[in-house]
């Protein structure tokens, strides 16, 4: 029996036969060919098949983990019809005389360093995309498995898995996976969240496991191989009370959000699509907590219309009838780009030009996106929520603007709702002025994630830095409990949308600080009850 250690993903235990999962890149040689028309023919046979993979996975992880999540997928098929990505496999082929898998491979190595070595963090990522676009074409050339063919329960191990590679394994069939490489913050790691994989990262592997039983321990981020039996019969005890305890969270549907106090709290979800509104629905939630509406905007080749965005905001107003859907105006900037914002290069975009200082800048983006907002607000409960914000003046701002857009719909007899709107504590700045924020404004929400960030001087997509990233640090807290105490001062309710409040490890001291609101994950929304429950 052997014992490794690494960082958990998602916390729970995975009993099974372990399946080493090596990538067909490694299998390429270069041959001469000498039919090069032949050997394009073969590529372009090849890329439409991967091609029509892509389309599947997009389809799977669209009922699995929602239409943000599966977006990546269509970004690879765009990539695959990338020009000078085919020409470059086309010129290598007719030029050099070599087989399609090979042209293939030196394709994707020198576009995925090209993009490594950009400053652009966004285009850094598309190194990773690159990647796995040419090894799922170099897969299909050696007729080689996907990740979709596993024939048994098993535990994935790897040196690293892209997201397609997670999201086509059958989830019946897949118990956990452990990795090598990869952060906290990665695709993968969001995927195996959303999917309740129990899964780590960062373990030192070997193929030699192959075929050998394995148990992962997820609450004490540990993966053990070839266990004994007392050690096997432990976990498998663990394992059924996991069980026990998952059936035990559904007993909880329907029920109140209610501490033992007696106080209630309203548990809301986060979610970035409207696809993402059956598992709200399903998981009980009270309201929508966060909806991100940047992505309507990076699933656009273009500015989104007012009338786009109204349908989108209507359909969730709808859906959601009399409960309340607090949807955050767009957060663009940092990693998350849009070409066609044009925004400038920055050395540190996280405190850049990004968020509400791009809507006060360019107030034809902002009044759009508001118009559509308030519109919408005339058929369900919404609420408008601003981000990154530092200061009374931009709130006050912001208000003057969101009074102008009332008065046009008003001389245009457009109907809207009674809107309440709110601001995002996420700058240390916020929660030290937020007695004097709250008057202006009708909530608060904590974004602990980027709240932490700043506090703590750590950029939260360094893996690097995974290890002393504490939402849990006492400054952090301390800064949550002013807001809340602040906001309450003044009349106004304060919650938490970042990942904090789905860590119920702190839930009950949340509860005794006065959090009146709670956003997470629909999948987190019964375990997060459960401890409000309990508080």
């Amino acid at each position: 029996m052997e014992k490794f250690t690494g960082k958990t993903i998602f916390g729970q235990v995975a009993i099974g036969k372990i399946f080493f999962y090596s990538k067909e890149k490694q299998q390429v040689t270069r041959r001469k060919i000498d039919d090069a028309e032949a050997e394009i023919k073969t590529y372009e046979a090849a890329k439409e098949k991967a091609i029509e993979e892509l389309g599947s996975l997009y389809e799977k992880a669209l009922k699995e983990v929602g239409e943000v999540n599966a977006q990546i997928f269509e970004v690879h098929q765009m990539m695959l019809e990338d020009e000078d990505y085919n020409d470059s496999v086309h010129n290598l082929i007719t030029t050099q005389g070599v087989n399609a898998d090979y042209a293939v491979a030196v394709t994707g190595d020198n576009f995925s360093k090209m993009f490594a070595e950009m400053e652009d963090e966004y285009f850094k990522a598309r190194s990773a995309d690159v990647k796995d676009i040419s090894e799922r074409v170099i897969r299909i050339l050696n007729g080689g498995m996907d990740m979709g063919s596993l024939k048994e329960s098993v535990i994935v191990v790897a040196n690293d898995l892209a997201p397609s590679e997670t999201v086509q394994l059958d989830k019946e069939k897949l118990l956990g996976f452990v990795t090598e490489l990869g952060s906290s913050n990665s695709h993968t790691a969001i995927l195996a969240r959303t999917m309740n994989i129990p899964a780590l990262i960062g373990v030192k592997i070997s193929e030699e496991w192959n075929g050998k039983m394995g148990i992962i321990d997820g609450a004490n981020g540990m993966f053990i191989v070839d266990p004994d039996e007392e050690t096997l019969e432990k976990y498998k005890e663990l394992l059924k009370e996991e069980e026990k305890a998952r059936a035990l969270l559904e007993q909880l549907k329907g029920k109140d959000s209610v501490t033992t106090s007696g106080k209630h709290i309203k548990l809301y979800a986060n979610i970035g699509n409207v696809s993402d509104l059956a598992s709200v629905i399903s998981g009980g939630a009270q309201g929508i907590g966060l909806f991100r509406s940047e992505f309507l905007y990076l699933e656009s080749d273009d500015f989104p219309s007012e009338e786009v965005q109204f349908a989108k905001y209507k359909q969730v107003a709808e859906t959601m009838g009399e409960k309340k859907v607090i949807i955050r105006t767009l957060d663009i900037g940092a990693d998350k780009q849009v070409d066609y914002f044009n925004l400038p290069k920055e050395d540190n975009p996280a405190m850049g030009y990004r968020a509400i200082r791009i809507c006060l800048k360019q107030t034809d983006i902002f009044k759009t996106q508001l118009r559509a907002l308030f519109r919408a607000s005339a058929f369900g409960n919404i609420a408008i929520m601003y981000p990154m914000i530092i200061s009374v003046d931009e709130v006050l701002k912001i208000k003057e603007i969101a009074e102008q857009v009332k008065k046009e719909l008003d001389a245009e007899g457009i109907q809207y709702g009674d809107v309440e709107q709110g601001i995002m504590i996420e700058t240390p700045a916020a929660a030290m002025i937020s007695d004097l924020l709250a008057p202006h404004v009708d909530f608060f929400s904590v974004g602990t994630n980027d709240l932490t960030q700043y506090t703590l001087a750590i950029d939260r997509q360094n893996a690097k830095l995974d290890d002393i990233y504490d939402a849990h640090h006492e400054a952090i807290l301390r800064m949550i409990g002013m807001v809340i105490e602040n906001a309450h001062k003044n009349g106004i309710w304060a919650g938490i949308c970042g990942e904090l409040g789905a860590d119920t490890t702190i839930t009950k001291r949340l509860v005794d600080m006065g959090i009146d609101e709670l956003s997470v994950s629909p999948s987190m929304l019964l375990r997060v009850k459960k401890a409000i429950r309990e508080a």
